[in-house]
């Protein structure tokens, strides 16, 4: 029971020495490691600085520590987590979708979670008011990805023409391709028309079909030409525009080898 009672100081001691090194996340492990206590009595010692909302634990076993300046939020912001945790679990993943445009710079609108690629299914992660919802990719090693700074080190992110690419393959999970078209707007600066036509031939042919006839929608026509030149070469069947619809729509658009069964918009 002394022990117990003690410890409480003796984890604050151990959280200050991380914070000191630069570290803000650790394993239940560690801390035992580090304590020399047992598992019960270090497991107690943590539940009472997370009431405190000193520490959150958005994973089994997994705790961050938690400045004053996100204590309002009840967590350290995704991005400052996910990529230790990710090596904690042994799991490739990155930033996609709406959470890497804006990385890339098209904020239009900010998700309401924070979005990770992953190669296996993963349960979302509630820690305070922070979210985090996991998508399965496939190839996902294969997809380029840029490593940015954080507050507490790097995370890997998407490319600007790889998040193109997701957000016309996962439409249905950031609102549709209205939500789409909306993004490639802002995002449309950062494609590089030929890393396009490299990274096509990763993706679903239909993906590039869709986001060349976006591209060409808002007005970036210029971004999808070697991207046309690749659909034209290697489409052989027609494909929806929008694959959710049920509508029958006869109109074509025959460069892109898509039935046009939507009406787009982007919001401004």
């Amino acid at each position: 029971m002394k022990m117990i009672s003690a410890l409480p100081k003796h984890t604050k001691d151990y959280l200050s020495h991380l914070m000191q090194a630069g570290r803000y996340v650790f394993t239940s492990q560690d801390a035992r490691a580090a304590l020399g206590g047992s598992p019960a009595a270090v497991k107690q010692a943590l539940n009472r600085l997370q009431r405190k909302g000193e520490v959150a634990s958005p994973a089994r076993g997994f705790y961050a520590i938690v400045p004053p300046e996100y204590r309002g939020l009840g967590c350290l912001p995704a991005d400052q987590f996910i990529p230790a945790l990710m090596a904690h679990v042994g799991m490739s993943y990155y930033c996609g979708l709406q959470s890497a445009a804006q990385y890339h710079g098209a904020a239009h609108h900010r998700p309401q979670a924070f979005q990770v690629m992953l190669e296996k299914a993963r349960r979302p992660i509630h820690c305070g008011k922070v979210r985090v919802v996991f998508h399965v990719r496939k190839r996902m090693t294969e997809m380029p990805v840029q490593h940015i700074n954080t507050p507490r080190g790097t995370i890997a992110v998407s490319t600007p023409d790889v998040t193109a690419f997701d957000l016309v393959g996962y439409e249905s999970k950031i609102g549709g391709l209205d939500a789409v078209a909306t993004i490639l707007v802002e995002l449309a600066e950062k494609l590089d028309p030929q890393k396009l036509a490299d990274i096509a031939s990763l993706m679903p042919l239909p993906w590039a079909q869709r986001l060349g006839y976006l591209l060409e929608f808002i007005g970036e026509a210029p971004k999808a030409v070697l991207l046309k030149r690749y659909v034209q070469t290697n489409a052989n069947e027609v494909t929806a525009l929008e694959p959710s619809s049920s509508r029958s729509d006869r109109l074509r658009d025959e460069a892109w080898r898509l039935i046009i069964n939507a009406e787009l918009e982007t919001e401004t």
